[in-house]
């Protein structure tokens, strides 16, 4: 008899691995549903569009296991077939090249999540890190416009207070943070205040909840049970209806990697301090996410929450903003 997580519908609102076919291996014994995956941090239009490519190759080469979704109808399909969903999204709004006649090209092929700033600055706003966030920039409004019009998400989690305050006020389609977790739990720069928690959600807004553990109360001790207690933090501001997973899962990355998105634009200066630990005791593949519904379970979840927060509600998501 299937469990209760092989029935489900289960989204990962953010990986970042490096993806090849293990990963992906990995994403569908996890029992991966469809995951956002990340294609653009740093980069500019042309190194983005070639990320893109990329993904179009490695679609096209794993297609026994991986497909595109470009609708909440692909989610649904790619459950039925037994393969993982791939969502393109992007980190950083960069790969438009400040371009909005750019914004419908990706969302064409099929990038349908884009943060509109990582950690730092750019033409469109301030992220977390930065030390003075000025808010949305006039260009920021513009691409938040078109981002609405293309059916693309709209994610604020690296986004400093003041921009993502602006992004949430001038969208006209519900917006995200991917991947964050509390304030009340740790106080760090990338995670959010229960008052920015409730102003994305009276917004129609969404939390998906990360596993990083450097944000987590207890750090590189940090395991599966701490994680379950911010996501329960998180349900009890906002409500269940508006909280999924965004695992922000680094499978397969060495240290390099690591440096290189800790620094401002890639090259600039450290941003934060990792600690060396970058996925939960417990769970170092996606491939043991089941671990994470038996640990709902345990917890003394109803069936309707767990389904929720594992697919649910990011489908609902979807379907609002990708229409």
């Amino acid at each position: 008899m299937p469990t209760l997580h092989e029935k489900s519908i289960v989204i990962d609102g953010l990986m970042v691995s490096n993806f090849d076919r293990k990963v992906f291996e990995d994403m569908r014994s996890g029992g991966v549903t469809a995951a956002n995956c990340t294609c653009c941090i740093w980069e500019g239009f042309e190194e983005t569009m070639l990320n893109v490519s990329r993904w179009k190759r490695w679609l096209r080469e794993n297609g026994d296991i991986l497909t595109q979704v470009y609708g909440v109808a692909d989610i649904a399909a790619a459950k039925e077939a037994g393969r993982v969903g791939i969502i393109l999204g992007w980190q950083n709004s960069t790969g438009y090249g400040d371009n909005l006649d750019t914004v419908p090209l990706f969302a064409e092929l099929g990038v349908r999540v884009v943060q509109i700033t990582y950690n730092t600055a750019n033409s469109v706003g301030s992220g977390c890190y930065e030390g003075r966030d000025g808010g949305l920039t006039d260009f920021g409004r513009d691409l938040v416009e078109a981002m609405n019009r293309s059916g693309v998400l709209v994610d604020l989690s690296h986004v400093g207070p003041n921009t993502a305050r602006d992004a949430i006020a001038h969208s006209k389609k519900p917006v995200a943070y991917t991947h964050t977790l509390p304030a009340a739990l740790k106080n760090h720069p990338r995670n959010k205040s229960d008052e920015q928690l409730k102003t994305i959600a009276q917004a129609g807004g969404f939390v998906g909840v990360t596993m990083f553990p450097a944000f987590l109360a207890k750090g590189i001790d940090s395991g599966i049970a701490d994680y379950i207690e911010a996501v329960e933090h998180v349900i009890g501001v906002v409500g269940e209806e508006a909280v999924g997973i965004g695992t922000d899962m680094t499978q397969g990355y060495d240290e390099a990697f690591f440096r290189w998105i800790n620094r401002d634009k890639g090259i600039g200066r450290d941003l934060v301090d990792f600690h060396g630990a970058f996925s939960l005791n417990g769970f170092e593949t996606i491939g043991k996410l089941p671990s994470v519904t038996a640990a709902m379970e345990k917890r003394g979840w109803k069936t309707a929450r767990i389904e929720r927060v594992l697919g649910k509600n990011w489908l609902r998501l979807f379907g609002d903003v990708w229409s």
